[in-house]
C-alpha cells in the first residue's frame, strides 16, 4: 500500500537514502554532518529511520544504544516540512524503538542556539542534565551543547 500524500510513514533507511538524507541535512543545519557519517551510521547498524510523505523523504532520525542507554544522535526534518508535528512523530517513534530494545534512558545533545529543538525535547519530557562546553563547531568558534535525558518506561513488544 502506498503512503497517502498527507499521511507520514516511518521506515528504515538504507544506503540508497544517503544522498537525500545528506541533502536534507545541508538544508536544515549551518554545520551539517558529512555524507560519510551517515554512511557509517548505516554500516554499523545504528537505528536509522526516515519520514516518508508520499514519494518524498522529508526527515530522519538516528540513534544507537548499549548497556541500557540510548543516544539520539540526529533528528531532522526538511525545512519545507517543519512545524507540522513531524519532528515529534520521529522522536516518539525512536523513543519507542529504543525502549523495545531494553533502553532505560535516552540521552541527546542539542545546540544551545537551537531553542526550537530544545523545546521539542523538553515538551516530550527530556530534562536538562548538563552542558558540554565548546562541543559543536560553529564556524571559527565553538558552541555549547545542552545535554538532556529522558527516563524510558519498558515497552511491550507485540510483534
Amino acid at each position: 500500500m502506498k503512503p497517502d500524500k498527507g499521511h507520514p510513514l516511518i521506515r528504515r533507511l538504507g544506503m540508497e537514502d544517503v544522498d537525500r538524507v545528506f541533502e536534507i541535512e545541508k538544508l536544515a543545519y549551518p554545520y551539517p554532518w558529512t555524507r560519510g557519517v551517515f554512511v557509517d551510521c548505516l554500516r554499523v547498524g545504528y537505528a536509522c529511520f526516515g519520514l516518508q510523505i508520499g514519494r518524498v523523504l522529508a526527515g530522519y532520525s538516528i540513534a544507537n544504544w548499549a548497556a541500557g542507554e540510548a543516544h539520539l544522535l540526529n533528528l531532522c526534518v526538511h525545512p519545507d516540512w517543519q512545524r507540522r508535528g513531524y519532528g515529534s512523530l520521529l522522536l516518539e517513534y525512536m523513543i519507542n524503538h529504543v525502549a523495545r530494545h531494553d533502553s532505560e534512558a535516552m540521552f541527546l545533545e542539542v545546540r544551545a542556539s537551537n531553542p526550537r529543538a530544545a523545546k521539542l525535547y523538553k515538551n516530550r519530557g527530556f530534562e536538562v542534565i548538563g552542558r558540554r562546553p565548546n562541543y559543536y563547531k560553529a564556524g571559527e568558534r565553538r558552541e555549547d551543547a545542552i545535554v538532556m535525558r529522558l527516563a524510558l518506561d519498558p515497552v511491550d513488544d507485540l510483534s
